[in-house]
């Protein structure tokens, strides 16, 4: 598990972009929720779950893919929720920030061992 973090209210993606979106290889597979839109420019191995169009409906296809892919995210949500067990990212960090990854990595390294 590889952690980031940056100062007040950051979009996911744009941490993403400005951390380690540019080092990730491209035989890794890189699977988003929809807030990730446009990672494909910047990850070519990526997926993303396919939005209804505007006024329209999604095919069939679209519906058996975007399925697919929320069986396979389901996992990494979960490891989410195990992490906000731990309150370290369920609430707002009041002590020196410099020290949050110092916490947040040792309980990643909980989840991974458990895992």
């Amino acid at each position: 598990m590889c952690t980031a973090e940056s100062f007040g209210k950051t979009h996911d993606f744009a941490l993403y972009k400005n951390s380690i979106g540019c080092r990730v290889l491209d035989s890794i597979k890189a699977q988003a929720d929809s807030g990730y839109q446009g990672i494909t420019a910047i990850h070519h191995n990526s997926e993303t779950p396919k939005k209804k169009p505007r006024g329209g409906t999604l095919t069939n296809e679209g519906k058996k893919e975007n399925s697919r892919i929320s069986r396979e995210r389901i996992l990494i949500e979960n490891i989410n929720a195990k992490i906000k067990v731990f309150k370290i990212m369920k609430y707002p960090y009041r002590n020196r920030r410099k020290r949050h990854l110092l916490r947040l990595n040792p309980i990643c390294g909980i989840i991974n061992f458990e895992a």
